[in-house]
């Protein structure tokens, strides 16, 4: 009887963590520049490792960019001030070169070509979409910031990466959302003609 029951409750363990896990990942965050223009997808998914993040973004300037996840799930044009500083549940210094760092929301510089389009994929190490204290989903979430320059990997605290250029909320809200169509799609489409 006692091991029936241990084995009921560990099946019924294994399926809410699987419902969980279908809940929360993927999730494609929309990404909108400072005229609040979509300008395509980072699509988010749980590693063993952390949170790969998937990015298919057209319309930046061309050369590389600082990327990183900020601690409020706000993106209001033109500034984005309102996603608010680095996430940083551990309180440590800014940079993926520091050695003393680095937030958790630091991920490596983005490189966009000539034509102002990067699909790239970075993975966020540490980070979880799951519950817990390095979720990127506790409390209503987190956001996506890109910069207008690169991150110098050190100086604090956002690493000189320049102005917020665009922005999106990484949040179950906005995944249950309907999201505007991805404008890269059509480049796709093009370039299979």
């Amino acid at each position: 009887m006692r091991r029936s029951i241990s084995i009921w409750i560990i099946s019924l363990c294994i399926f809410l963590v699987a419902c969980q896990t279908d809940e929360r990942t993927p999730i494609d965050v929309t990404m909108y520049n400072i005229s609040n223009d979509a300008i395509g997808t980072a699509t988010l998914s749980e590693q063993p490792d952390g949170v790969k993040v998937k990015l298919s973004l057209e319309g930046l300037e061309e050369g590389f960019h600082g990327i990183h996840v900020h601690e409020y799930p706000k993106c209001e044009a033109p500034d984005f001030k309102t996603a608010g500083n680095h996430f940083n549940p551990e309180g440590k210094e800014h940079g993926l070169m520091h050695p003393e760092g680095s937030h958790l929301g630091d991920l490596p510089n983005i490189e966009v070509d000539s034509d102002g389009i990067v699909e790239a994929e970075l993975t966020l190490s540490g980070a979880t979409l799951m519950d817990g204290k390095n979720s990127l989903l506790r409390q209503d979430g987190t956001s996506l910031i890109i910069h207008a320059t690169k991150d110098d990997g050190i100086s604090q605290p956002a690493g000189e990466a320049g102005e917020r250029v665009a922005c999106g909320k990484i949040s179950l809200d906005e995944k249950n959302s309907n999201p505007p169509t991805d404008p890269t799609e059509s480049n796709k489409e093009k370039e299979e003609k």
